[in-house]
C-alpha cells in the first residue's frame, strides 16, 4: 500500500488525525506516516505494542531507527524507556516485544547500506549542545554521509536562519510548537520536506523536535 510515497512532495500530517491500525501481529496497532512500498518495503509509523504483546522477529534491509515515545520497548538486546533512540543497521534482524506496552516512533529502511554501527541514546541522560543561534540546543543521535538524526530544543521566542535541505528534512513535534513561514505545527505533527525545499523556522512558544535530514536523496 503506498502513502505519501512521492518524497519530492511536502507532507504534513498531525498523528490525531489519523487512526490506529491493527497489524498481523496481536496486540500492535500502528499509525502510517509514509509508505513507498518499494523492493526494501520502507514505511514510516507510529507504532503502539499493548502490555504483553508476543515478541515478534524483524529483518531489516536498509536498518531502523526507533524513537521511544512513552512506555518501555524490548529486544533481544535489552530494554529501552521513553526518550530512547536505538538505530539498528542494515541487515540486522531483533526480536521485538513489551511486557508494559510503549509507544514509538519508528522509520525502516533508510540507512545506507555500509552504516554498519548499531547506536542507542539514551536521550534523556546524555550531554546536549548550544545550537547555531541562541535559544536552541541540540543532541545529535547519529550521522552518516548525508545523513543526520539530532533532536533540537528550541527556547520561546527562537529564530532560526533561512535554509535549504540537501537530501531533505524531516521533523516530529515532540513538545511545545514549531513554525515556520507555512505553518503553525503543535506537538504531534510529522512534517517531511523534500530535497532542496527551503524554509525560515522559529517557535514563540518553545518546542522540542527531532530532526531528521539527508536520507531523501532517492
Amino acid at each position: 500500500m503506498k502513502f505519501n510515497d512521492d518524497i519530492s512532495l511536502r507532507a504534513v500530517l498531525h498523528l490525531s488525525a489519523l487512526p490506529w491500525v491493527d497489524s498481523s501481529q496481536p496486540g500492535i496497532q500502528s499509525r502510517l506516516l509514509e509508505d513507498r512500498a518499494d523492493e526494501v518495503l520502507r514505511f514510516t509509523s507510529i507504532v503502539r505494542y499493548g502490555a504483553n504483546t508476543p515478541p515478534e522477529t524483524h529483518i531489516h534491509p536498509l536498518g531502523q531507527e526507533i524513537l521511544v515515545l512513552d512506555g518501555v520497548y524490548e529486544d533481544d538486546a535489552g530494554s529501552y524507556g521513553a526518550g530512547t533512540y536505538i538505530k539498528n543497521p542494515p541487515g540486522s534482524s531483533h526480536t521485538a516485544r513489551s511486557s508494559s506496552g510503549c509507544t514509538l516512533f519508528v522509520k525502516n529502511n533508510y540507512l545506507a547500506p555500509e552504516d554498519n554501527q548499531r547506536t542507542i541514546v539514551d536521550t534523556r541522560n546524555a550531554d546536549w549542545f548550544e545550537g547555531l543561534v541562541t535559544g536552541l540546543t541540540v543532541l545529535p543521535l547519529a550521522e552518516f554521509g548525508t545523513r543526520h538524526a539530532a533532536l533540537v530544543r528550541w527556547a520561546p521566542k527562537t529564530k532560526f536562519n533561512p535554509h535549504r535541505h540537501y537530501g531533505g528534512e524531516e521533523i516530529l513535534v515532540l513538545e511545545g510548537v514549531f513554525e515556520d513561514e507555512f505553518g503553525r505545527y503543535p506537538a504531534g505533527t510529522w512534517i517531511r520536506s523534500p530535497h532542496m525545499s527551503a524554509h525560515r523556522p522559529f517557535s514563540v512558544d518553545g518546542c522540542l523536535i527531532l530532526v531528521m535530514t539527508g536520507h531523501l536523496l532517492d
